[in-house]
């Protein structure tokens, strides 16, 4: 039998990020040898990749960063102030999520986001990072973890002022929501109480203009119907729908949102006492 004890499993295990049934037959098969146990799982994990194709990663984190618009971005968007960048990867579970290799993985993924520019999770895989594109990067983790491993999704956002904000829904794990807020130099005085209103509230737009007609006229098809189907009188039937999708703005429009700090106002009116202006948000949430 392999000479190993169970702190040199925990040790592997934290190490690569592997199951334990991994981690305890690629020790016996490396007869105890830590280095070469690595080795095999490494080889193991790279002839799994195609099986692992087919499961859900729904686990994670987001990881983000603020820079200087001349140092996370090529000459087009120069003069403009920041950029934010927002990067979500994937994994099967939590355990692997609050893995070090993982989180280093993410951070150096995160680099290569904003020094490239890249704006899907499509360019990204194929931008150099050490003599490797991103993708074989993905590759090699999951081959030395054992699960599945995504880089899901990037975002990219350009403005005077950027602010991010990220919030741990559970202490023992990365950042499973993160937000990005673009404002001018007069409202970022209220940026990160926005990004985290954002956090809580998850807005779909920035304002009702945002929202795409397609949108606009489904919900005013809904109410309209809904309205109808309460019998309402007809001549009340026009007010009592554009009440409704006012109703829909309040709750999906960030500047309509009442605010989370104080209900009594909106997140409009508080941008507007800096006498400044929000223009752009984006916020990821693992998974969703």
């Amino acid at each position: 039998m392999a000479n190993y004890t169970t702190a040199d499993i925990k040790a592997l295990r934290e190490k690569t990020g592997a199951g334990m049934l991994d981690v305890k037959k690629a020790l016996d098969e490396a007869d105890g040898d830590a280095e070469k146990a690595i080795e095999i799982i490494r080889v193991k994990g790279l002839k799994g990749i195609a099986k692992r194709e087919g499961r859900a990663a729904s686990a994670g984190l987001i990881a983000a960063k603020v820079v200087d618009s001349a140092d996370g971005t090529d000459g087009a968007d120069s003069g403009e102030g920041q950029v934010g960048v927002l990067v979500e990867i994937n994994a099967e579970t939590d355990f692997v999520a609050k893995n070090e290799k993982f989180i280093d993985f993410a951070a150096k993924v995160l680099d290569a986001a904003v020094a490239s520019g890249a704006e899907t999770a499509e360019a990204l895989a194929e931008v150099e990072v050490d003599g490797s594109t991103v993708k074989e990067l993905t590759d090699s983790m999951q081959a030395v973890i054992g699960e599945k491993i995504v880089v899901r999704r990037v975002a990219r956002l350009v403005a005077p002022r950027v602010e991010t904000y990220l919030h741990r829904t559970n202490p023992d794990l990365p950042a499973q929501v993160a937000v990005l807020v673009g404002t001018d130099e007069a409202a970022a005085e209220v940026a990160h109480d926005v990004a985290m209103h954002i956090a809580a509230y998850s807005p779909l737009y920035l304002t009702r203009e945002d929202v795409p007609a397609e949108v606009v006229d489904k919900e005013r098809a809904i109410a309209e119907e809904t309205t109808r189907a309460e019998g309402k009188p007809e001549k009340a039937i026009p007010r009592i729908v554009e009440g409704r999708l006012g109703g829909y703005f309040k709750e999906n429009c960030l500047v309509d949102q009442a605010y989370a700090k104080d209900p009594k106002t909106t997140v409009d009116k508080v941008v507007k006492a800096t006498g400044g202006k929000l223009t752009g948000f984006v916020r990821f949430r693992v998974g969703a």
